[in-house]
């Protein structure tokens, strides 16, 4: 049985005569009424009574109207929901993202992916850089926001979102300067808190080498693999941690945040969205493409 039979169905019941329906259709009354003939052979049963005041739908034909109309319902939905995929403003996307993109870039995304695609249902998921590279190659989520630089195999997408300098966060009790700042013999001497050197090999690597370069033995006393969990090791006194400006947003009990006055060979802190590279395309590329920072 056609879809197009069962709106023609649903027409006559609703206009209560073949004339009436065949003319809101916009068909000729005899392919309707052939089309209900059709309808009726295939389900062996006799759909309406037909006399001069119009088509009374018979027992058979009440008894299976409430599906019909139900299922031509979904098959609508069914059919704006492909085209809303289509054009891109519906459907699901896992978004993998670390802590940082917490707290400026996500709120920024998220509102604006309301605004240009309210159907679409977005799945969130904190993740370390290494979770997320893992997750990416595998399709357990469709973007990643991550640190900068990192490897992810598979053809993929970089789109940067922001590129920040770092602040020292530091224990209150910390000896810091009339002018708010600290210096980097202070944070060789105290010892680093930052995360695993296998979640950001390279943002590692480039803090202890701009110590060397400055002409400190700097150490990494503590790690920890989340940005609240650095704080709350700053706080408890395990050393100092340097992080992204955007921090200074936040109020941690028990730490606070410095410019670093010979800070100049440390690296920036960076944030980008990566997704695979698709030949058409996707809500990735969309979610990728919004105002999601600045640099």
């Amino acid at each position: 049985m056609e879809t197009r039979h069962l709106r023609y169905f649903l027409a006559v019941v609703d206009h209560g005569s073949v004339s009436r329906a065949s003319e809101w259709l916009g068909i000729a009354q005899p392919a309707l009424s052939q089309a209900l003939g059709r309808m009726e052979k295939d389900l062996g049963v006799r759909l309406f009574e037909r006399s001069r005041q119009g088509s009374t739908p018979t027992p058979a034909a009440l008894a299976i109207l409430e599906d019909v109309r139900a299922s031509i319902a979904r098959i609508d939905a069914a059919a704006r929901r492909a085209q809303e995929i289509g054009r891109g403003s519906a459907g699901q996307l896992t978004v993998g993202l670390v802590s940082s993109a917490l707290f400026n870039t996500l709120p920024r995304a998220l509102r604006e992916l309301r605004r240009q695609a309210p159907g679409v249902r977005v799945i969130l998921r904190e993740m370390s850089n290494a979770e997320q590279a893992e997750a990416l190659q595998t399709g357990e989520i469709d973007i990643g926001l991550m640190h900068t630089p990192v490897a992810v195999g598979g053809r993929m997408r970089e789109r940067q979102l922001l590129r920040e300098r770092l602040v020292a966060a530091v224990p209150d009790e910390f000896d810091v300067a009339a002018d708010g700042q600290v210096s980097m013999a202070q944070i060789a001497r105290a010892g680093l808190v930052m995360y695993p050197q296998s979640q950001l090999p390279a943002f590692y690597a480039d803090i202890l080498d701009a110590m060397r370069k400055g002409g400190h033995d700097a150490h990494v006393a503590q790690e920890a693999n989340r940005t609240l969990t650095v704080l709350a090791c700053v706080a408890g006194g395990c050393g100092v941690a340097l992080l992204p400006s955007w921090i200074r947003s936040m109020d941690f009990s028990g730490v606070r945040f410095c410019e670093v006055r010979d800070g100049d060979r440390l690296p920036s802190f960076d944030l980008s969205a990566i997704w695979p590279a698709r030949s058409v395309p996707t809500l990735a590329d969309l979610f990728a493409n919004l105002d999601l920072g600045g640099h």
